[in-house]
């Protein structure tokens, strides 16, 4: 048994490492331990992000938004559509603009590994200790600590242990914290295109009978896609030759931005929606996918994770200062509840988001068109929309204000 610490985190990624250099930046006597399985120079996975203005203040709060902010696009505006892949015009429904009433974007699109890079070497720097590539492959609870065991043989003695290992985590499955939810049979094909015409900071979402189609503004002349279909169609478009990968793009991106190249490989990750019952057992959290894994039609994946770390580094922070012990369930308890009921109802919203406009039936075509329009005509209403958005609706732990714990 290695000396103990204070909060070992399984998961290397942006919710393990930020809550890492959450935790150092408030309370540097806190020994952290990140164990991270990806190895330090695994190619960038693609992925991109948008930051809502809650997470960005967090984020700079923490010293690493500068960095990040050279790679950042922020969002000026947003457009909605709803029609079919092959109708020739696509109606706009509802438009938003992309400031908050503070004048600053209400989110910015980050590419994943800029994240992950920036926060990660400030981690390190703050004196987190990151072990890479390594994994927890189990551990044992006991009264005053946890026994944390990992793939390379060593075992670390921690007060708390903190699952932020994805989705599919395996150590939500090792505490016994069951799940609800359910497939929804659709991937989501992620690939970078660029294009001859500017985008202007521009957001598209349009809905279409597979799924919703959005376009994502990134740095220069590209945008990121999130595009859902059915499993079968996703696997079937991606492992397409580049020239039929390229008609069934072009049939739903269209023309507006002029020629399209796609520049990198278009990959499809499964979609469903995955709640944890609970989020903490004694000496034991859950964070991030581990604990809510939802549909990215609201794009608010990454935002909930960020809502975790906030809320769970305020409550360990101020648990150690008042000499408390950080693993224990009654402290463990109050992040829970300040975090369960803001995920169900996220969960709750994208589910029913989905399946309204995930569908070609003419009757549910009518209503959600006819609200889309009304939602544009009521400014208050796309203000709070807007908020929504930003990250800045419920209780905001002080992280997401901008402020330091």
């Amino acid at each position: 048994m290695e000396r103990k610490h204070d909060v070992a985190i399984a998961g290397g990624g942006h919710v393990g490492l930020t809550l890492a250099l959450a935790l150092r930046r408030a309370a540097p006597s806190l020994g952290v331990t990140v164990v991270d399985a990806t190895p330090p120079d695994a190619r960038p996975d693609g992925r991109v992000y948008a930051v809502a203005a809650a997470g960005r203040r967090m984020l700079q709060q923490l010293g690493v938004w500068e960095e990040i902010a050279a790679e950042a696009q922020p969002i000026r505006d947003m457009v909605i559509t709803d029609s079919r892949t092959r109708d020739v015009a696509r109606p706009t429904f509802l438009t938003f603009d992309g400031a908050t009433e503070d004048g600053e974007p209400f989110a910015h699109m980050v590419a994943n590994s800029a994240m992950v890079a920036a926060v990660g070497s400030a981690a390190r720097s703050a004196g987190v200790e990151v072990r890479a590539p390594d994994s927890v492959t189990g551990f044992d609870v006991g009264d005053h600590d946890v026994a944390v065991r990992l793939a390379s043989g060593a075992t670390i003695a921690a007060r708390l242990l903190v699952a932020a290992d994805g989705v599919r985590s395996k150590l939500r499955d090792l505490a016994g914290i069951r799940t609800v939810g359910w497939d929804y049979g659709q991937s989501g094909i992620v690939v970078t295109v660029g294009h001859e015409r500017p985008h202007d900071g521009r957001a598209e979402e349009h809905f279409l009978p597979a799924g919703p189609f959005a376009i994502l503004p990134l740095k220069g002349n590209r945008s990121s896609l999130v595009w859902t279909e059915t499993r079968a169609n996703a696997e079937r478009f991606v492992k397409a030759s580049p020239a039929r990968f390229q008609e069934e793009l072009e049939s739903r991106f269209g023309h507006h931005l002029g020629g399209l190249t796609v520049l990198d490989r278009p990959r499809a990750f499964p979609l469903g929606l995955t709640l944890a019952r609970a989020f903490v057992k004694p000496r034991f959290a859950l964070a991030g996918d581990a604990a809510h894994g939802i549909h990215p039609i609201a794009g608010q994946g990454l935002n909930l994770g960020f809502r975790d770390v906030a809320a769970l580094a305020e409550t360990i922070v101020e648990a150690h200062r008042l000499g408390l012990d950080p693993g224990a369930l009654p402290v463990l308890q109050r992040y829970e509840r300040w975090r369960r009921f803001d995920t169900f109802e996220m969960g709750a919203t994208t589910d029913i988001l989905n399946r309204l406009f995930s569908n070609d039936n003419p009757a549910l075509r009518l209503v959600r068109d006819v609200g889309l329009g009304l939602v544009d005509r009521l400014p208050a209403l796309k203000r709070m929309f807007i908020r929504e958005a930003a990250g800045s609706g419920g209780e905001l732990p002080r992280l997401l204000r901008g402020e330091g714990i």
